[in-house]
């Protein structure tokens, strides 16, 4: 993909944070861009604040929980009859789940790997038929976090397992799509402002009942970001770039790279130095 214009993308959790950073870089570039996020509050500011900015007309906006695959396979269907498809997939959706692992139900779980993890199965189950059939390539976006690549504490333990899948899912699906002219990236970000912090407002009634995340959700809530961390419009235009350039990793913090390699290098001090005989 050389260039953003007579693009169609399409971008979950699209409507702040991450999302709605690489919604502006998408469409600042020429690209016209549905945002699909789960809270309406979320997609009304993000569409006030596309109107002002003065390219309302290259955005558009709809409500989907990335964990209903009926609702997913709908909107891939719509996004085809009235778009004619889509080129660019951005599987950004996400939640953060924090507690101690010991204590977690199945809810935690569920909730958990159900948004990180299986929110973007639905993704590519939804959109990849369909954008390898209409022929004209594309390239998907799958976002993972830095937690993927470096040893976390316990208490992301849940967080990091469905990050760390995603990242492995993108790895193993590049080449395969390649041959059908279609790109994958996976984006590891670290700190980055966004409302990741109000997952437990997120979190669907029946996935609330057994959770033993309650106490640490709370906290959360009251743990907003830091002024220091990176702008989302910044990751946005990372994400552009690494579109344009067909990067398979797309990283934004470098602060991170001694912790990357301290856990590869203890992965492989574990090889044995021999092949195995069968």
């Amino acid at each position: 993909m050389r260039t953003f214009h007579d693009k169609r993308a399409f971008v979950t959790g699209g409507a702040s944070g991450i999302g709605f950073g690489v919604v502006k870089a998408l469409a600042k570039r020429g690209a016209f861009v549905v945002i699909a996020d789960l809270r309406t509050d979320h997609i009304d500011h993000a569409l006030r604040e596309v109107r002002e900015a003065g390219f309302a007309s290259s955005v558009a906006a709809l409500q989907l929980d990335v964990t209903d695959r009926a609702a997913f396979a709908a909107v891939a269907e719509r996004m085809d009859i009235e778009l004619g498809g889509v080129d660019i997939l951005v599987n950004n959706a996400g939640v953060g789940v924090e507690g101690p692992v010991l204590e977690a139900g199945y809810a935690d779980w569920d909730y958990g790997l159900g948004v990180n993890l299986g929110g973007v199965i639905n993704g590519l189950q939804s959109f990849l038929p369909r954008m390898i059939a209409h022929g004209r390539g594309g390239h998907v976006v799958n976002v993972s976090s830095l937690a993927a690549a470096v040893r976390m504490p316990a208490n992301f333990a849940i967080y990091a397992a469905g990050k760390a899948a995603v990242l492995n899912l993108s790895e193993n699906m590049r080449e395969e799509l390649a041959g059908k002219g279609v790109g994958m990236s996976v984006l590891c970000p670290a700190f980055v402002r966004s409302n990741i912090h109000e997952a437990a407002l997120n979190r669907p009634a029946h996935l609330r009942q057994g959770s033993g995340f309650t106490l640490s959700e709370a906290t959360l809530l009251d743990r907003p970001p830091g002024d220091d961390w990176m702008d989302p419009e910044v990751v946005g235009e990372i994400v552009a770039d690494g579109i344009l350039a067909n990067r398979l990793y797309i990283m934004t913090h470098g602060e991170f790279r001694d912790r990357m390699r301290e856990r590869h290098e203890l992965l492989m001090s574990a090889v044995p130095e021999a092949a195995f005989q069968y």
